[in-house]
């Protein structure tokens, strides 16, 4: 299905698809869920990273057991707000993982969220030990509410 503006995005998602959003590092890959309503995002999953068919079939297995319509992905872009080689990478690995899906992708500037997460877990009294554990899906459930909120623009 490829890489999608907002607008596009928005309309190839049908009433009930919740949307997943991803995290990709190099090591693993925070996985987030939306509700059915697409109005709350929660952690879901931290996947280690390996080779795509095995990511792809992993994330493809997960949205087809919650009914995601949509795909939600992570762009880490420089402070001047352009791709980088870090925001190139994420979005090759994100066309091929809507190539292995068949399911459409948003690309959402991920500036921060990993910094938003860490200051979450430590205001809510999270071990260090535990914060790493889970910070990748907690900075995937940031990178879901932005979408969230941009989509509720549309």
């Amino acid at each position: 299905m490829g890489l999608h503006n907002l607008a596009e995005f928005a309309g190839l998602l049908r009433p009930g698809q919740r949307l997943l959003a991803l995290d990709p590092g190099s090591k693993r890959i925070g996985v987030a869920l939306s509700d059915v309503g697409r109005a709350v995002a929660s952690p879901y999953a931290v996947l280690a990273r390996g080779k795509m068919k095995q990511n792809a079939a992993e994330i493809g297995a997960i949205c087809a057991r919650e009914g995601v319509g949509g795909l939600v992905v992570g762009l880490a872009l420089e402070a001047d707000q352009k791709l980088g080689p870090r925001a190139q990478a994420a979005r090759d690995w994100a066309h091929g993982i809507s190539a292995a899906t068949g399911l459409p992708v948003l690309m959402v500037d991920e500036s921060l969220t990993s910094f938003e997460a860490h200051e979450e877990m430590i205001a809510a009294g999270v071990s260090r030990a535990r914060r790493a554990e889970v910070i990748d899906k907690v900075a995937a459930a940031a990178i879901l509410r932005r979408a969230i909120g941009l989509l509720g623009g549309v």
